[in-house]
């Protein structure tokens, strides 16, 4: 008998990851043509009706693009102080489409948005070492030492370490414009790592998340990510988290 198995099927509608769906049937809140099902293996076929905490789910076309956010709006779509926020950039029709992490209101660069609850799942679970490419640059020259330690990790906040690949690109007496790589998502985690030392990050721009690039955007434009770049980057995602 064909199907798809359920944990995919609630997926694949864009409520949550696989992972949570496990969840959610073995807690006894899937309900399959009116019968509670909690087997993980259950196989829903074209006709089923599968209904989650008592709301009818269904598989929805999974949507990709990706956008060069501008500095001066926030990563939500509302917000209780009025701030601008990067969905009055973005036309109603990709409202519906969720950022996968977020870049901070003074931060620059590539966001990448989708339904897809699955690959937002693994682009930002903890467990998952994604890598995550930044050009930084601060108001002073920065000192070998101190890009040793941040390589080796500091701690930003009370039991938080954060850990960063630095290459630096220029430098003089008045600035440092770097190569930032992160495999961890903490709040503000660059900022924070180079107010530890006493610097001011002036500019921060995420140019690469995994596999996708900011290549071929303008600020505050977004276009959709090609299928062969999605296929790739699920590609990447399945090598990296085969030992998770």
């Amino acid at each position: 008998m064909s199907g798809v198995r359920l944990n995919k099927y609630i997926a694949s509608s864009g409520l949550c990851s696989r992972r949570k769906a496990d969840e959610l049937i073995e807690a006894g809140k899937v309900n399959v043509n009116g019968k509670t099902v909690t087997e993980l293996g259950f196989l829903v076929q074209d006709k089923d009706k599968v209904f989650v905490d008592k709301k009818m789910v269904r598989p929805v076309k999974h949507e990709y693009y990706k956008f060069f956010k501008p500095a001066g709006y926030i990563t939500t779509a509302d917000d209780e102080k009025g701030r601008k926020t990067i969905y009055d950039l973005l036309p109603e029709t990709l409202y519906h489409l969720k950022p996968v992490g977020r870049l901070d209101k003074d931060s620059t660069g590539l966001l990448i948005l989708t339904n897809d609850g699955e690959l937002i799942n693994q682009l930002t679970h903890p467990s998952v070492k994604v890598p995550k490419i930044y050009l930084v640059s601060i108001d002073s020259k920065i000192h070998k030492h101190e890009l040793e330690q941040m390589a080796l990790g500091i701690e930003i906040e009370k039991g938080k370490m954060a850990y960063a690949d630095i290459t630096v690109l220029e430098a003089d007496g008045k600035s440092t414009t770097m190569k930032i790589i992160l495999f961890q998502g903490l709040n503000r985690q660059i900022r924070k790592m180079f107010e530890h030392f006493g610097y001011e990050v002036k500019s921060l721009k995420r140019i690469q998340h995994a596999t996708v690039s900011l290549e071929g955007l303008k600020r505050g434009e977004f276009k959709p990510i090609k299928p062969q770049a999605i296929k790739e980057l699920k590609n990447f995602l399945n090598r990296i988290t085969q030992d998770v």
